[in-house]
């Protein structure tokens, strides 16, 4: 068997051959006439998918004749050869952003005065609305963070605790509660883990707290400042956890004698602007020796998982000594509170994992394609989710599905698991079947001597026929959480939801298809855990060819998204699995094309500008978008006053006086208000993850409503909220600012969050809308590659949900390129599907614009009114550039932009103060 050093060496002698290669045929096109050169080329590219084929072929046979060993291998020589051509990146895109901003003072004086412009945003924060406000805002943290911790495991009762403890660990002394980046928040102040436990009555070791002291413990508050978090993450922050030393043999000999329970924390930080590695995930070797001596003279160990990514936690099954863990994530400003309650017994858990935590991260197969993949003749990134929708339990559910020693191995804690102090039973009705519903009811009763909560899952599985349309072995189809229940107390709880939620994309057709034969309705305490089993029955293919509510036909629309690529299915795991071909570094002909598109001037009359019809906002506002005095209202409108609108996105929107349109205020972030340039005193909530983790509906709508209170004290119209794209995997650096892996669960807490917030006046954007599921090259044009299918069933699901459900009256578009094409200036995603297919009303804003492929023509012409530009020179040239190019097309486009920025500033509140 070969040594890592082995592999390495001979993945790297691998690329560099390859590379030398690639650079003798670049320099013979090189010398080719243009024709010559084409063909070439075409003809190189046929030869590369034939080998690509013949390639995975070869593979195929050969692990086919491997055993498991040899076939893990095999893997490790692959991923390792991977790694060595494409070395993830992690200070990307926002290294720039964040190095204007430090140096603003050289700036030229346009872009000093777009700084000076957002940092000149003031906030009525110390009022005496305000300030309840910000008070009312703990309760609601504390409540999220009391259901949204998760209890992983509790052997032999030892939680709650009920006597002294000693706590362990560097980390313990500073929780990390928040994320960072525009989707962190400020959580300085908070109780530390040792305030907690006091007030709960647990007495820790203060000998132990003195010797970890001494050798350099401390609490700190983290930066507050979103830059420096993104710069944090991406130079790494280092280790938190030195090297054990300090534990001498006095000291443990002191803990013992203290009390036979400790506690131990580890964690490891998400950050806007970088990934994880899979390394990072892990316990570090100073961990490892931690728990080594911790282990070595204590009989009860509770560890404590502070991470808003999914670890690997093998280890806690490793050491006897582990008796329970509670999984925290990163749970706002009283995490530290709820989750001393929780150990103390003063609240019972009732949260649930929102992902599936694998034993090995790396073995979901969307890892493969993670990470830096560049194109070599184009300053361009790509990324292929060739797992299609094979994303988190929709993998392991599937690849194991009979397979229970598999899935055992594969998989620590499934999608969906919690326990509780209390035990409960379930009593569940045989499903209600309609033409149009599945309703399922299910009496819960607290069996156990505790009051509790319990949440109820309902999953379906779809009838499969090999070399057909992929379907995951099992989906979630609703959930239901209970109140509290006393011991020996009793609730029903119902899930509904539509029938045709069971039914698959087929590109091919362009429809929905809900296929004839035998579905499978569970009750499950996860996904992986049955209580109850039903089968309904189709008797007939169903054709859902409109979308049910707006009546607008469905087509495939994404076919230059899907590209030239193989998609994992389960008819052929192994030889469909994802690779990185030779070929996909070449982006062809059409690619390039795509990424730099031309409009031809349109023929016709130009827009009408500068007439005097005597309207002022005021007068418009209550009006439907379409209502014809809106023409009127916008044939006043100079060009220069529309460039201005469109281009001046950035936090803060642009007012004319003349015509009563006042500026609004637009403010980051999910996990609280957040001002990136200007100081502003606002609370901060549990992160996305720990919402989700609470299962409740009501407590999403809880922290929207909580969110909209304080921005309307604080004189803020917009929320740039909730964050909505998925898990893709466990090393996107932003996972703790994103609910789920799961599009159902996703969309339903954003949609509960929405109208929280939207339900006092303050509008939201879901973001970012979409395919932005890493952080490594997010923000340098990323081409991103998917099938239509896994587009529309998972990550175009949740925003779905968001419009139809939480009734979203804004967007963010994503940095990404759909195939190629950016997510702002893409007809198909924002004309075709969110306003034509959903019936989207709303406005929809960029984000922030760092690069020349967010191209303010595209995002103007395809339905993007907002540019959020810091420095808006540039888009006001260009735009205005373009409507001179093209003064009919462009200037309808322009104007029709500006009518949606002007709907929505008479929706907000800043007309009625």
């Amino acid at each position: 068997m070969a040594t890592r050093r082995e592999i390495k060496q001979e993945a790297v002698a691998r690329v560099q051959d390859e590379r030398a290669a690639r650079r003798e045929r670049s320099a013979e096109l090189k010398a080719m006439d243009p024709a010559e050169r084409s063909a070439a080329k075409a003809a190189d590219k046929a030869a590369a998918r034939a080998a690509k084929a013949d390639r995975k072929a070869e593979r195929a046979e050969a692990r086919a004749g491997m055993d498991r060993a040899a076939r893990r291998a095999d893997k490790r020589r692959e991923r390792v050869y991977r790694k060595v051509g494409h070395r993830p990146r992690r200070a990307v895109g926002w290294g720039v952003a964040a190095v204007a901003v430090v140096g603003v003072g050289a700036l030229a004086a346009p872009y000093a005065a777009g700084i000076a412009r957002v940092s000149s945003l003031t906030f009525t924060d110390d009022t005496p609305a305000a300030a309840a406000a910000r008070e009312a805002a703990l309760g609601v943290a504390e409540d999220v963070a009391d259901e949204g911790l998760v209890l992983l495991k509790n052997d032999a009762g030892t939680l709650p605790l009920d006597g002294g403890v000693n706590v362990f660990s560097f980390a313990s002394f500073n929780l990390r509660l928040g994320g960072g980046g525009s989707g962190g928040s400020n959580t300085a102040g908070a109780p530390t883990l040792y305030e907690a436990l006091a007030a709960q009555g647990i007495e820790h070791n203060t000998a132990l707290y003195d010797s970890m002291v001494e050798a350099g413990a401390e609490h700190a508050d983290g930066p507050s400042n979103a830059f420096v978090q993104i710069a944090g993450g991406m130079l790494g922050q280092g280790d938190h956890e030195p090297a054990p030393d300090y534990l001498t043999d006095d000291v443990l000999a002191q803990a013992a004698e203290f009390s036979g329970t400790a506690i131990v924390v580890v964690g490891n930080d998400g950050s806007e602007g970088s990934d994880f590695t899979a390394e990072q995930l892990r316990l570090t070797a100073a961990q490892h020796d931690l728990l080594d001596k911790v282990t070595s003279v204590q009989d009860e160990v509770v560890v404590v998982v502070n991470s808003g990514n999914q670890m690997e936690l093998g280890f806690l099954d490793e050491y006897p000594e582990i008796t329970a863990a509670v999984w925290m994530g990163t749970p706002g400003p009283q995490g530290a509170t709820s989750l001393a309650k929780v150990l103390t017994g003063a609240v019972n858990p009732s949260g649930h994992l929102t992902d599936t935590y694998a034993t090995d991260v790396t073995s979901a197969p969307s890892t493969e394609n993670f990470g830096d993949f560049s194109y070599e003749n184009v300053a361009r990134s790509f990324l292929d989710y060739e797992e299609g929708i094979y994303v988190g339990y929709r993998y392991y559910e599937t690849r194991y599905a009979g397979d229970e020693a598999g899935y055992a191995a594969a998989v620590q804690y499934p999608f969906g698991y919690g326990l509780s102090y209390t035990d409960f039973t379930w009593d569940a009705a045989e499903p209600v079947v309609t033409a149009d519903t599945v309703t399922v009811d299910v009496t819960v009763t607290n069996t156990g001597d505790v009051a509790g909560k319990d949440v109820v899952q309902v999953y379906f599985s779809a009838p499969y026929t090999e070399g057909g349309i992929e379907k995951s072995a099992i989906e979630l189809a609703g959930y239901a959480k209970t109140g509290v229940l006393e011991p020996g107390a009793s609730e029903t709880v119902t899930v509904e939801y539509a029938v045709r939620d069971m039914a698959s994309w087929d590109t091919a057709a362009g429809v929905y298809l809900l296929e004839a034969g035998d579905y499978e309705i569970s009750v499950r305490t996860d996904v992986h855990t049955p209580v109850a089993s039903y089968t309904t029955t189709v008797a007939d293919d169903v054709v859902h060819d409109a979308d049910p509510d707006t009546g607008v036909a469905y087509e495939s629309r994404f076919g230059y998204v899907e590209g030239d690529l193989t998609y994992l299915s389960r008819s052929d795991w192994d030889g469909t699995w994802p690779t990185v071909e030779d070929a996909d570094l070449v982006a062809s002909d059409e690619l390039l094309a795509r990424m730099d598109p031309q409009v031809a001037p349109t023929e016709g009359d130009a827009p009408t500008y500068g007439a005097d019809h005597g309207l002022v906002l005021a007068d418009m506002v209550g009006l439907e978008r379409d209502d014809p005095r809106w023409e009127e209202f916008l044939d006043q409108l100079t060009l220069e006053e529309q460039v201005d609108l469109f281009s001046y996105g950035a936090y803060r929107s642009v007012a004319i006086d003349r015509l009563g349109v006042p500026s609004i205020t637009m403010l980051d972030s999910p996990a609280g208000l957040n001002s990136l340039f200007s100081p502003l005193d606002a609370a901060a909530y549990p992160t996305e993850v720990v919402v989700a983790s609470t299962w409740n509906d009501e407590l999403a709508y809880a922290v929207g409503a909580s969110v909209g209170t304080e921005a309307n004290a604080y004189g803020v119209e917009v929320w740039y909220s909730p964050g909505m794209n998925l898990h893709r995997t466990a090393m996107g650096g932003r996972g703790f600012e994103y609910f789920s892996e799961d599009p159902l669960l996703t969309g339903a807490m954003a949609a509960a969050v929405i109208s929280g917030s939207q339900d006092q006046g303050v509008l939201t954007t879901i973001k970012h809308f979409v395919l932005n599921d890493q952080e490594v090259n997010a923000r340098s044009g990323i081409n991103v590659f998917a099938s239509e299918q896994a587009l529309r069933e998972l990550y175009l699901r949740p925003f779905e949900i968001a419009v139809k459900e939480g009734g979203a009256t804004g967007a963010m578009s994503s940095f990404i390129n759909l195939g190629g094409s950016w997510a702002g200036g893409n007809e198909d995603l924002l004309q075709g599907v969110l306003r034509g297919e959903w019936g989207f009303d709303g406005f929809v804003s960029t984000d922030a614009v760092l690069g020349g492929w967010m191209d303010p023509e595209l995002a103007a012409r395809h339905g993007n009114d907002w540019m959020l530009a810091v420095f808006p020179a540039a888009t006001v040239d260009a735009t205005t550039a373009a409507v001179e190019a093209d003064p009919v097309g462009m200037g309808a486009a322009l104007r029709d932009r500006a009518h949606t920025i002007l709907h929505t500033v008479a929706r907000t509140t800043a007309m009625s103060s």
